[in-house]
C-alpha cells in the first residue's frame, strides 16, 4: 500500500455551533420539499402568481391573431350570409378584445401579488365570460337562404375559436369553459325549441370539442405546475446550498485562523518555553552529577535523573510542537544551501548506530554512487533522515534489520528510503501515524513511547521543499518510509550525467 501525504496538515477545530446550523439547514430544506411536493389546488393556489404571469404574457403575445381571425370569420360570412348583422357582431367582439388586451396591459405593469393575481384572475374570468356570450350571439345567427352551409360555416368557426382560446387561456383556469359554456347552453335551447338536426350536430361539436379542449388545457396547465414546481424546488434548494456553503465557508475561515493563531503562539512562545526547561535540565544535571557535592540520600540522586530525562522527553516534544507549529505558521525559513544526500545519509546513520547496536539492529546501505548536490536546507534535510531512522530503530524487533536507500527518482529527483522489518501498520490506521500525535496500536504495543509528531514533521518539511513523502507498510511485514526531493532540487540534471558517460564513452572508443 502506497500513500502519498499532502500539504494538508492537522488542522482538527471544531465549530460548536456546526451541528446547530446543519439541523437548522438540513430542516429547512425538508419543509421546502414537502410543501413543493403538495399537489391539487393547494399547488394551483401555490403558483398562482406565477401562472397569472404567465397568462398575461400569452394572451399579449397572441393579441393579433384574434383580430385577424375576426375579420376573416366577418368577411366569410358576409361573404355566405349577406347578413350585416356580423359587422356588428365583429365590431362588439373586437370592443370585448380590446379590453381585455388594455386589462392585460394593466395587469402587466402592477406588482402580481397572490391577492392581486386572485383579483385579475376574477376579472379575466368575467371577460372571458363576456367574450363567450360574443360567441353564443354567432352561433345562434341564422340565415335561411344559406340552407345546412352556413351550419357547417359556424360549426368550423366554433371549432378554430374553441382551438385559439385554448391556447391562450391555458393558463386561465378554466378559461375555456367559461367563454364556451354560455355557446352550448344557447344552442340547447335553441334545439329545444325548433329540433332542429343541424342545431344538434352544431350543439354535438361544441360540446365535444369544449370537452375535448378543456382535458387539453387540463393536462397543459398541470404539466406547466409541475414545472413550476421543480423550478421553485430548483430555487429553493441553490438558496440552501448557499447558506450551507457560506456558514460552511464561515466556519472553516474560523478555523483557520484559530489554527493559524495557536501555531503563532506556539511559535512565538520558543524562547519563554525553552528557557526555564533548560534551567531544570541543568540543575538537574548537577544534581544528577554531584558536580557541587555527594548527595546524602542516594534516592535524591535517583529523583535528579529521573527530574533530568523527564525534562529532556518534554524538551524534545516542546521543539518538535514547536517546528511543526513554526512550519504551519509560515514562519519556518529555509536555509538554502548545496547540501549532499549521501554524505547526510552517512552522517545519520553514525549519530544513530550506537541505539541500533544496543538492540542488536544490522543497518544496510545501498547508495547509488556519485550523486550530484541538492539546493536544499541542510538542518532540515538532516533532521528528516534522523526522524526516519529513529523511527526504524524504534519499531525494529532485536536482532532485526534496517535496508537505508539513496538513489535517483524516475522523474530525475533524488530519493533516501528506509526499510525495517518491524510490525508494520495497517492500510488504515497509514492516516493517523500521519497526522499529528497519531500513532498505530502494533506500534504503541511493540515499541517505546513516542511523541508522534515525528512523520508530521518530516512531511512538512519534505512539502516545503517542494518534496513528496510516502509509506508503504503491512502488517507484521515491516515499513519503508520514502522520502523524495524533486528534480527542481537536484544542481544536476539525470541529462546531463548520461550525457558524461556517453561522451566518457566516445573517449573510450577512439582510444
Amino acid at each position: 500500500m502506497v500513500q502519498g501525504v499532502n500539504s494538508t496538515h492537522d488542522k482538527n477545530i471544531v465549530d460548536l455551533t456546526r451541528s446547530h446550523r446543519n439541523r437548522a439547514v438540513s430542516k429547512a430544506v425538508r419543509a421546502t420539499r414537502e410543501r413543493l411536493r403538495s399537489n391539487g389546488d393547494g399547488g394551483a393556489r401555490q403558483f398562482e402568481r406565477e401562472t397569472m404571469v404567465m397568462y398575461l404574457g400569452s394572451l399579449l403575445q397572441s393579441a393579433s391573431i384574434m383580430p385577424l381571425f375576426i375579420f376573416m370569420v366577418t368577411g366569410i360570412g358576409v361573404y355566405i350570409s349577406k347578413d350585416l348583422r356580423l359587422l356588428v357582431w365583429a365590431v362588439g367582439f373586437m370592443l370585448i378584445h380590446s379590453a381585455i388586451i388594455l386589462l392585460a396591459r394593466r395587469a402587466e405593469k402592477q406588482e402580481i401579488t397572490l391577492d392581486v393575481a386572485q383579483k385579475w384572475h376574477r376579472i379575466f374570468l368575467a371577460m372571458q365570460a363576456l367574450s363567450g356570450c360574443g360567441w353564443a350571439y354567432f352561433a345562434l345567427m341564422r340565415c335561411e337562404a344559406c340552407g345546412d352551409s352556413f351550419v357547417f360555416y359556424k360549426g368550423a368557426i366554433l371549432l378554430i375559436a374553441i382551438s385559439l382560446t385554448a391556447m391562450t387561456t391555458i393558463m386561465l383556469r378554466p378559461g375555456v369553459l367559461v367563454t364556451f359554456l354560455p355557446v352550448v347552453i344557447g344552442l340547447l335551447i335553441r334545439f329545444a325549441i325548433d329540433r332542429d338536426m343541424a342545431s344538434v350536430a352544431l350543439t354535438a361539436i361544441t360540446a365535444t370539442a369544449m370537452v375535448f379542449f378543456l382535458f387539453i388545457g387540463y393536462r397543459f396547465y398541470s404539466a406547466n405546475l409541475r414545472i413550476l414546481s421543480f423550478q421553485s424546488e430548483k430555487d429553493d434548494l441553490i438558496a440552501e446550498l448557499e447558506v450551507a456553503k457560506s456558514l460552511s465557508d464561515e466556519a472553516r475561515r474560523r478555523a483557520e485562523e484559530a489554527n493559524l493563531a495557536k501555531s503563532r503562539f506556539l511559535a512565538s512562545m520558543s524562547h519563554e518555553l525553552r528557557t526555564p526547561l533548560n534551567a531544570i535540565l541543568g540543575f538537574s544535571e548537577v544534581m544528577a552529577t554531584e558536580v557541587l557535592g555527594p548527595l546524602n540520600n542516594p534516592m535524591y540522586k535517583e529523583y535528579s535523573r529521573d527530574i533530568h530525562n523527564s525534562g529532556q522527553h518534554l524538551l524534545n516534544l516542546i521543539n518538535e510542537i514547536l517546528d511543526l507549529s513554526r512550519i504551519e505558521a509560515g514562519r519556518y525559513d529555509l536555509q538554502e544551501s548545496a547540501i549532499s544526500l549521501l554524505e547526510i545519509a552517512e552522517d545519520c546513520i553514525g549519530m544513530i548506530q550506537l541505539r541500533a547496536r544496543g538492540k542488536s539492529i544490522t543497518i544496510s546501505e545501498q547508495f547509488e554512487p556519485s550523486l550530484p548536490q541538492l539546493w536544499a536546507d541542510e538542518k532540515s534535510i538532516r533532521q528528516v533522515v534522523l526522524n526516519l531512522l529513529s523511527n526504524a530503530v524504534k519499531f525494529t524487533p532485536q536482532g532485526g534489520e534496517i535496508i537505508v536507500k539513496v538513489g535517483w527518482t524516475g522523474s530525475g529527483g533524488q530519493y533516501l528510503a528506509i526499510k525495517d522489518n518491524g510490525p508494520g501498520i495497517s492500510e488504515e490506521e497509514i492516516p493517523v501515524v500521519l497526522s499529528a500525535f497519531g500513532q498505530g496500536t502494533i506500534a504503541i504495543k511493540s515499541a517505546e513511547q513516542g511523541t508522534g509528531l515525528g512523520l508530521p514533521i518530516v512531511q512538512a518539511i519534505l512539502n516545503k521543499h517542494g518534496g513528496q513523502f510516502l509509506l508503504k507498510s503491512k502488517l507484521r511485514e515491516g515499513t519503508e518510509a520514502i522520502a523524495i526531493l524533486p528534480a527542481q532540487r537536484v544542481m544536476q540534471s539525470v541529462p546531463a550525467v548520461e550525457e558524461a558517460h556517453a561522451i566518457d564513452r566516445r573517449k573510450k572508443t577512439f582510444a
